[in-house]
């Protein structure tokens, strides 16, 4: 039965994804808002409902080590599978300079994040945590994103890769209605069914949030990812996963945090300092190289590290 459910929520977030794609990019084409914009901002809020709806709930269950494993696990699998997967498909170039610096705001949210989980390293609490206080900060961070992004919207002006398709304005935002519904209901599903399944098989809460969850919750963006690289929008691709990690830490562990402060276990700076090298990685590759491109074999390096770290995370091993 829960296969079963697993199954039937994957399907449903990867049609939620497909309209929220298709949805978005007609009411960005009848609204003249640029590709880039609607990957950062409704695209990358669309694909980060099943993260939030887990992440609430956890927070009120106070199962911190799920609400922190989820974000973080989310962010590493976003960019290493995801754009992995995603360049594989298709070189990914980044044709707009402002990805350049939504990059390293995501790598900001990484650094503020390690920061506000070490309170003993850095100030001799006894307990690491991620106060109310904290939870506030990352919201005002998000507010900063969200009228940087609203500015770019009203100043630039960028000619889409291919031909989108223009619906009526009501068609489209049922199409956007109807996805995050499917995405909401179907990682519910998806994630429900992995937690009992993994809990059977004797899994830590810590470990169930960065791989089970992670990976259940991320479906959304993978799929949105993978479909914009099928049809050759690197905008959508790149954004929906770069807005995804700002949406992440800065609004869902934001809400989460408010909702419930979090107390973070041990082993996070290691998932965390995995999640800052990911995100460096992303930034250089992609400012250094002449063509502002992730190529297929920066795609082979992406997927072989999160290999390598999920098999580091499931031996069992503890550092830091």
């Amino acid at each position: 039965m829960q296969i079963l459910l697993f199954v039937i929520g994957l399907g449903l977030v990867i049609l939620g994804a497909r309209l929220l794609v298709e949805g978005a990019s007609s009411l960005a084409k009848k609204w003249r808002v640029s590709e880039l914009v609607i990957g950062l901002t409704i695209v990358a809020f669309g694909t980060s409902t099943p993260e939030l709806v887990v992440n609430l709930y956890a927070s009120f269950q106070g199962s911190a080590d799920l609400a922190i494993g989820n974000v973080v696990g989310s962010n590493i699998f976003n960019i290493l599978v995801i754009l992995g997967i995603s360049s594989l498909i298709y070189p990914l170039t980044v044709q707009t300079f402002t990805v350049l610096r939504e990059i390293p705001f995501s790598l900001l949210g990484a650094i503020v994040l390690l920061i506000m989980a070490n309170d003993f390293l850095l100030d001799g609490n006894a307990q690491d945590l991620i106060s109310r206080a904290d939870a506030l900060v990352l919201l005002g961070f998000f507010s900063i994103f969200v009228y940087y992004s609203f500015i770019i919207a009203r100043s630039v002006s960028e000619t889409p890769e291919v031909t989108i398709m223009e619906r009526s304005t009501l068609r489209s935002i049922l199409m956007v209605a109807g996805g995050l519904t499917g995405l909401t209901l179907g990682g519910k599903w998806m994630v429900d069914s992995a937690v009992q399944m993994a809990r059977v098989m004797g899994m830590s809460e810590s470990v169930i949030g960065l791989t089970i969850l992670a990976i259940g919750t991320s479906i959304p963006e993978l799929a949105t990812s993978v479909t914009a690289a099928l049809r050759k929008k690197s905008d959508i691709a790149v954004g929906n996963v770069v807005g995804s990690n700002i949406f992440n830490i800065f609004f869902i562990l934001g809400i989460s945090g408010t909702a419930r402060p979090l107390f973070v276990s041990t082993g996070t700076n290691r998932d965390l300092l995995v999640l800052l090298l990911s995100t460096s990685m992303l930034f250089f590759l992609v400012y250094f190289h002449k063509r502002k491109q992730l190529q297929h074999w920066h795609g082979i390096i992406f997927i072989l590290m999160y290999v390598f770290y999920l098999a580091f995370l499931l031996s069992g091993r503890v550092v830091f």
